[in-house]
């Protein structure tokens, strides 16, 4: 049987490129039947990595059969993951989040979840002597994984690794870190054409505080005039979000990758009670800037308060 190797719901680079990279170990270095597939449409940058390096789009799936043989990346949540994946043969989880707990396996596996910034540094260091064999494009979707999920460095999830891991990459391909990130993040800050459902949902997570289930969203641009221009129309789309998905409030951080903040919509009174009890803002009108505030899994989610 053919092993599925998948990240999370609302793929990013990562859950697009980390799949590929591990695919192509399990195939190529262990000799296994892998194929790399998507919970979802990737995202702009995401599509653009894949472009760059003339990789195939991994196979969209929906669900999981039961017995299906998978390996899990970039998350260990099982709401993110397919409804049957309790079903599924779990036989490997590669993470960089906190252990949310509630998945089930069909016995032992293999768990390696390092506090990095990038899930495709955690398989670099998996891979070992190994990554020597990786062809060019394979590098270049690590690199593409690793400089998205650090932000270019700015992230403070970045550690040592994730920098190291860039460098011999970066030079291993001949490809100049500043000038190729800024190519990237122009391709994720290209939003015009997406809907503001699809905007909210784009990259975004599902987490309850205190019994309030929030979807938390965060998009990553070097222009956030885009979609702050929309920021009424899109927070108009909450209610249809909310009833939607099944949550009680939608969180939507615009981050701001170069001037290294975030501006929170703020809609409604509870949004607001979470800007001032989370991150002791003032909130005057209906958004907030949140100076420094870069990362959803180090800075947003630990802080919720409502």
């Amino acid at each position: 049987m053919t092993t599925l190797v998948f990240g999370h719901k609302s793929p990013d680079t990562d859950s697009t490129g980390s799949p590929i990279l591990w695919s192509w170990y399990m195939n190529t270095v262990q000799g296994g039947d892998a194929e790399a597939v998507l919970l979802g449409e990737p995202n702009t940058e995401a599509a653009w990595m894949l472009q760059r390096w003339d990789l195939p789009k991994p196979r969209i799936i929906s669900d999981v059969e039961d017995g299906q043989a998978c390996v899990v990346v970039d998350t260990n949540n099982p709401a993110e993951l397919p409804a049957n994946i309790n079903g599924a043969d779990v036989q490997a989880i590669i993470d960089h989040h906190k252990l949310v707990g509630g998945l089930e396996t069909k016995g032992p596996i293999d768990i390696t979840i390092r506090p990095l910034a990038c899930t495709a540094t955690i398989m670099y260091d998996l891979m070992g002597d190994d990554v020597a064999k990786m062809p060019e494009a394979i590098k270049g979707a690590a690199l593409t994984c690793i400089l998205s999920d650090t932000l270019e460095f700015r992230s403070p999830t970045t550690t040592d690794r994730d920098r190291e891991v860039v460098a011999a990459l970066a030079a291993d391909l001949g490809v100049n870190v500043a000038d190729y990130a800024g190519e990237m993040f122009a391709a994720k800050s290209d939003v015009s054409a997406f809907s503001d459902a699809e905007l909210i949902r784009m990259d975004s997570k599902e987490y309850e505080v205190d019994g309030v289930k929030f979807r938390v969203s965060v998009l990553e641009t070097t222009a956030p005039e885009i979609p702050l221009d929309r920021k009424a129309s899109i927070m108009e789309t909450y209610a249809t979000v909310q009833e939607e998905d099944g949550v009680d409030q939608v969180l939507l951080f615009v981050v701001d990758i170069l001037k290294e903040e975030a501006t929170l919509l703020v809609p409604n009174d509870v949004v607001k009670g979470v800007a001032e009890k989370s991150f002791g803002a003032v909130v005057e009108g209906d958004s907030v800037v949140l100076p420094g505030i870069m990362s959803r899994k180090k800075q947003i989610i630990p802080n919720l308060k409502v």
